[in-house]
């Protein structure tokens, strides 16, 4: 069954989500405003839950039509061929969101398309009353510039919930983009990677997964192990492939934080993702404490004003850090903040910037490469 499906993700990471559905062999891979589009069989979307570092969902992709009017809508649901995937007696809530469209009322959306998708299921069952009381089907709608899509959601909880952090510090990085920033780094293992603001621990661990190429999905389940369609030995089997391809060795990856609340969780996530063998954390005041080498890749998600201090706080933490890394010449840098004039008080403009959205606070992704300094004795 060759199906198409969407990967809906964070605002930046796309083309990363691209690439990684490249690298695990999907077909006619597409990259679009927030979300991937490939193809494949449901073998691929198994793989793509499992595998997949930075989407955020995969759903399958039901119909695309255009609808100016509820009617248009109803019309193009009701020739959906949705009796294909769910069955009798399935639930089948509906949610969605519309944008820049001549329909932008979402719950007049969501009545008309239940409205349709109950016509439409109850004429291929031959019932007039749908008991919606088997397994859900979650169906979802996008309507952007009068395009309709709809969708059914393979996933379940989000892909970003990996199932190792149950629960998190005062501000959580969604582990989605966690791996997003860490794959910008290039990291694969052999540098010494540090994490100063490691809270709950997601950069570091996030960290170690990239580096052992342990799939992040291994660990928890998905709403499609539960579709009668989808053939159970189908996740077995991308599971013991996805475990075939590990790597094992020896890793210096830390992670450090002025709360030892937080170095506590951090280590409990990293024993909960299977990776505590190659990963620590100590605690310790990130402008204070001595690098932990010559060189290496630090990457951070460090406090913002409008969140855990006031902005000038925050300035002044940027600004001890700066003066604190300044002669790290060798140490490749990243941090994510949403302080738009970082690059002042941390004392240096980043070799390249890129926009992320951290949870709903607009980021600036800071990237400041290596240095090699000149001896002046010579």
């Amino acid at each position: 069954m060759e199906l198409k499906y969407a990967v809906p993700c964070l605002f930046g990471l796309e083309g990363l989500a691209g690439d990684e559905l490249r690298r695990l062999d999907m077909q006619n891979v597409q990259v679009e405003d927030r979300r991937v589009l490939f193809e494949g069989d449901l073998a691929a979307l198994a793989k793509a839950n499992i595998c997949l570092r930075t989407g955020e969902r995969v759903m399958i992709v039901l119909a695309q039509f255009q609808a100016k009017t509820f009617e248009e809508l109803f019309q193009g649901v009701l020739h959906t061929n949705l009796e294909d995937f769910i069955p009798k007696d399935g639930q089948f809530p509906v949610k969605g969101h519309c944008l820049n469209s001549q329909l932008m009322s979402v719950s007049d959306c969501q009545a008309i398309i239940k409205k349709a998708a109950s016509r439409r299921l109850g004429e291929k069952y031959g019932i007039s009353w749908l008991p919606e009381n088997g397994i859900k089907f979650q169906l979802h709608f996008t309507i952007l510039n009068d395009q309709v899509t709809l969708s059914l959601d393979t996933s379940g909880p989000g892909l970003h919930k990996r199932g190792y952090r149950a629960v998190g510090n005062d501000a959580p990085l969604h582990e989605t983009l966690a791996a997003g920033m860490i794959q910008l780094t290039r990291f694969r293992g052999r540098e010494y990677f540090w994490d100063p603001f490691c809270g709950s621990g997601t950069i570091p661990i996030e960290a170690a997964l990239i580096a052992k190429n342990r799939a992040p999905g291994l660990n928890r389940q998905f709403a499609a192990q539960e579709y009668p369609w989808m053939p159970k030995e189908l996740w077995t089997q991308v599971k013991e492939e996805a475990k075939a391809r590990e790597f094992s060795g020896k890793y210096r990856i830390l992670g450090s934080d002025n709360d030892p609340a937080c170095v506590s969780l951090a280590f409990a996530n990293a024993r909960k993702a299977g990776v505590s063998d190659c990963v620590d954390f100590k605690d310790g005041d990130a402008t204070k404490l001595s690098l932990p080498c010559e060189e290496g890749i630090l990457v951070c998600n460090p406090p913002y004003g409008e969140r855990m201090l006031e902005q000038h706080s925050a300035q002044r933490l940027y600004s001890a850090l700066g003066r604190h890394l300044k002669f790290a010449d060798k140490w490749k840098k990243y941090v994510i903040t949403s302080e738009p004039e970082f690059e002042h008080y941390f004392g240096r403009r980043a070799d390249k910037k890129r926009k992320f959205y951290n949870g709903k606070i607009k980021c600036d992704y800071y990237m400041f490469t290596a240095q090699m300094r000149k001896d002046k004795g010579k």
